[in-house]
This record gives structure tokens, sequence and C-alpha cells, in this order.
């Protein structure tokens, strides 16, 4: 006969044995996790590239490797639920990264672009809908005043508010010497890369409110210099300048400028500025001997964009060097 006291001892070691084998089968579970976390490990291509050369602005579904913007490791979290972004330069490269983590978190995204570089623009907008979620495609040039202000003016009649924008669109020639520099490149780099830049910052302006935020675009280039790049280092320079000095004057109303600064990037920028066979040893020279890829870029984006990373952070230039930490 089995009193009360054992039928109790019998459950509690039955209950004991059960949750020993939930505790090794949650074990169990998680190595596996574990296990299938590390055969996901982001392998990323290795220099030397294949030689290639593309006429500009360059197609991004033309390079060999593709860049990777996919992102397959990075889940999204709501950061950025509902909230619309006007991104630059958003057909390819960094821009095409960016655009696919903001829809990720959540966000609707506009994106501008050349009207020459339509197919990867529409690429893009694939994949932002393939994330749920919304794409403006605008063609037309951020040198133009009138375009950069009827730009955002679109984005907001289409989405009813503009809560984030990136300036990313960019222009670049390498020459040998400044006198090779024609007065007509000197004034394309500046009107892309600078003056494009305080154009679209302006007609944001009025849209933007508190919590709002401005994501610049920057580069090694304009914190060290390169002797081939003069017009496009100066302009890079000159945007984390005025990241810092918008971030001053915007404060007070609570929006947020801040500035990626990239080294190498694998994107169309390249194949369409360099010689074959210099655009195969694109990256190689950093200390992870490679070109970074889209995709390791545009979380940096996010970070800025999240009031809930980055609320207490304006001003800052962020640079992402892949090892190098002799910029600045």
């Amino acid at each position: 006969m089995t009193t009360k006291s054992q039928a109790g001892a019998k459950k509690k070691t039955a209950k004991k044995q059960s949750g020993s084998k939930k505790q090794a089968k949650g074990s169990t579970s998680r190595k596996r996790e574990g296990q299938s976390s590390k055969k996901q490990t982001q392998q990323q291509p290795k220099s030397p590239m294949p030689a290639q050369h593309q006429e500009k602005p360059g197609i991004e579904s033309k390079i060999t490797p593709k860049p990777q913007y996919e992102a397959p490791l990075y889940k999204g979290s709501g950061k950025l639920q509902d909230k619309i972004a006007l991104i630059t330069g958003g057909d390819s490269g960094i821009g095409r990264g960016v655009a696919v983590l903001f829809a990720r978190e959540g966000a609707d995204v506009a994106i501008v672009y050349l009207p020459e570089e339509q197919s990867d623009a529409e690429e893009t907008q694939r994949a932002v809908e393939g994330e749920g979620r919304r794409a403006l495609l605008i063609p037309g040039d951020v040198r133009d005043a009138g375009f950069c202000g009827a730009a955002v003016e679109r984005t907001v009649n289409e989405f009813g508010q503009l809560d984030i924008l990136v300036n990313n669109a960019a222009f670049q020639q390498h020459q040998e010497t400044l006198e090779d520099i024609s007065d007509e490149q000197f004034e394309r780099t500046f009107k892309t890369n600078i003056y494009g830049y305080f154009y679209m910052a302006k007609a944001a302006l009025r849209h933007l409110g508190r919590g709002g935020c401005i994501i610049n675009t920057g580069s090694i280039t304009g914190l060290e210099g390169s002797k081939e790049l003069l017009d496009y280092s100066a302009t890079k320079g000159a945007i984390h300048a005025f990241t810092k000095s918008l971030a001053q004057n915007l404060v007070e109303k609570g929006i947020r400028v801040n500035c990626v600064a990239p080294g190498p990037v694998w994107t169309p920028l390249n194949p369409s500025d360099k010689d074959a066979k210099d655009v195969a040893q694109f990256g190689a020279d950093t200390p992870m001997k490679r070109p970074a890829q889209p995709e390791e870029i545009a979380p940096a984006y996010v970070y800025f964009a999240s009031e809930a990373d980055s609320s207490y952070i304006t001003g800052e230039v962020l640079t992402l060097l892949g090892g190098d930490t002799t910029a600045g």
C-alpha cells in the first residue's frame, strides 16, 4: 500500500526527471542552434577580385562577384517600425544594403538614383518589398536643388511623413595629378557629393521633427586623404565637417546628424572608376585583405537611425575600415 508521502515523493522524482529531460533537450536544442549559427558564418569574397571595368555610373548586376546586400544573419527587431526613410544613391551598393535593412526593421523607403540606374533601382525595390515594406523609386540627379526638393515632397506625399534622410549618392574619378582633374570633373564631384547633401538636408528639414535623423556617407579618404582622389577626398572631408556642424545646429530641435565613413566597399563606384587590373586588387591592402560588402556596412546606418540604439549620439563620424586603426 502506497502512502500519500510515498506518492508525493514519486511525483517529485518524476517531475525532477522530467525537468532534467527538458533541460537536456533544451541544451541539445541550444547546441544545435549554436552549430547552426556556426554554419551561417558570413563568408565574404577575398581579393583579388576578377579584373573588370564598366562605364559610369556602373550597374551592380554586371559586377562579378555580385555585391552582397541580403545580410542573412541580420534579424530585424522593429527598430524602425513604420518610419519613412529617403536614401540617395539607394539603387545599389551601400544604399541598397541600407534600404534592405531599414525595411527589415519596419521602415518604408524612398530611393533616389540616376535614370540610367533604373534596373538596379528595380532590384532594390523588389528586395525592399520582399521584406514586406513599400519602396518608392525617384529617378533624378541630386546636383539639381529643385529635384532634391521635389524628391522630398514626393516622399512625403506618398508616405505622409519623413523620419530619416540618408545622403549617400557619390561620384568619384581617379586622376594621377591635380592637372588631370578637369573643371567639369571637379564641379561634378562637388555638386554630387556635397552640394547634393546640402540640398537634400535643407529640403528634408521642413518635414523632419523631433526624433528625426540625417545620416551622411563619408569616407576614409576624407580622414586620411587619397593621392589620386583629390577632389573626392576633399568632398568627403567636407561631408564630415558638414555632419558635425549640422549636428550642432539641429541638436536643440531633437534632430540627430551622424556620418558613416567606410574604407573600401565592393560597389559599382569602383569598377566604373578604376582600370580593370586595379579593381582586382581593390581592398587588398586592408588588414582583412578584402573590401567590405554592403551588408557589412548597412547595420551602422540602422544604428544611427534607431533611437533605441543611438538617441544620445549626434555629430559622430563612425569609421568601418576592415581592421585599419590609423584613420582620424
